[in-house]
């Protein structure tokens, strides 16, 4: 975590100082700039993104007025922190759950033996939030208004009903454990939050309700009350002719994804071969997807290609007769589509670290 801190005065070096023995702290000091801009320094830091977090070394008004202009939303957002002058509290202010603010507080007011402030209601309240369940098991929260919406019915005692599609998160505290068929895992899961209100205990008729699904599928997306946490574990096997153009991978890709029910946000990998490791069109689309673009070698492909039904004339372009599925098993994915050819590009998807009975082959 590259953390920034700002200190106006003498009394904050010293706290600075205490801190940057066990937590490295980059100091923009007053005391160091006759010019010194506070405004101007926090613009930086927000603009350039090269920090986790922020903590000022000055009082909260000081520090509300300086980061106001430059807030954007809670999932691009630094960590902000405030520490008195004297050391006594350490104040969460902003970005305390997806930017970590509020475990940055704990750990610095325990190395420096002030009290902690954390205002988050779900903390204070012994409640998970949706954003924690995201953080701390990578997932890609869908809708930043409904994991709002969802933390506040849980302040508010509402039921809200927990399902992981792939039962690898226990149902956090203050969620009701939700139900699912496993035979029909990815076909059926959560038909609607009604399926779930009407099963829940000693839910009233007038009590409104929640529903939070970790799942890698896109069809939950225009339901009001379910918010979708999109577990990442997609991988892609991708081949294409020379120069390929991106918009038209891109809009394949995509339509195949909807096609086949899957959330783009789930894509974690592109694979390809090591010929196609500069294709233009398969590094935009790794951009478009926040994907990690892997490339599997020729040697490598040479050795399981016999699984896979191959093509001569891709064998006579490149040396190996199959591209994207053995890319795909190479990095850790189990197919669950079939090598799909679509003007001039093959492509398939995979899914990793997943039990194959969890999932039909789609064809």
């Amino acid at each position: 975590m590259k953390i920034a801190a700002i200190c106006i005065n003498n009394q904050g070096e010293k706290i600075y100082r205490n801190i940057n023995e066990n937590i490295q702290l980059d100091l923009f000091n007053k005391n160091d700039n006759e010019s010194f801009s506070i405004s101007e320094v926090v613009g930086e830091i927000f603009k350039q993104q090269k920090y986790d977090a922020l903590i000022f070394l000055t009082s909260t008004g000081i520090a509300v007025r300086a980061i106001a202009p430059y807030i954007k939303s809670k999932d691009k957002d630094p960590a902000v922190l405030v520490i008195d002058v004297l050391g006594k509290y350490v104040i969460s202010l902003l970005s305390g759950h997806l930017g970590g603010a509020n475990d940055l507080t704990m750990k610095i007011s325990k190395l420096i033996k002030a009290e902690p402030i954390i205002t988050t209601a779900t903390d204070n309240m012994g409640l998970v939030a949706p954003d924690i369940i995201a953080k701390n098991n990578n997932l890609v929260i869908d809708d930043l208004k409904k994991a709002k919406e969802i933390a506040a019915l849980l302040v508010a005692g509402k039921k809200v009903v927990f399902v992981d599609e792939e039962k690898k998160i226990p149902t956090p505290k203050g969620y009701i454990d939700g139900d699912y068929d496993k035979q029909s895992l990815g076909t059926k899961m959560v038909e609607s939050s009604c399926y779930y209100d009407n099963n829940l205990n000693n839910n009233k008729a007038n009590e409104k309700s929640g529903v939070v699904v970790v799942t890698n599928k896109d069809r939950h997306l225009n339901e009001d009350n379910i918010l979708c946490l999109i577990r990442k574990n997609l991988i892609l096997g991708i081949g294409c002719r020379k120069d390929y153009s991106v918009d038209k991978m891109r809009e394949i890709v995509m339509g195949k994804l909807k096609e086949f029910g899957f959330h783009k946000s789930a894509v974690k990998t592109i694979a390809t071969v090591e010929i196609k490791k500069d294709e233009e069109a398969i590094k935009k689309l790794a951009e478009c997807l926040d994907a990690n673009l892997k490339i599997a070698s020729i040697k490598e492909i040479e050795k399981i290609q016999h699984r896979y039904k191959g093509s001569d004339f891709v064998e006579k372009t490149i040396g190996v007769r199959a591209v994207c599925e053995p890319s795909v098993e190479l990095f850790g994915g189990t197919l669950i589509t079939e090598k799909l050819s679509i003007d001039g590009m093959t492509l398939c998807i995979g899914v990793e670290e997943v039990e194959w009975e969890n999932y039909m082959l789609l064809e």
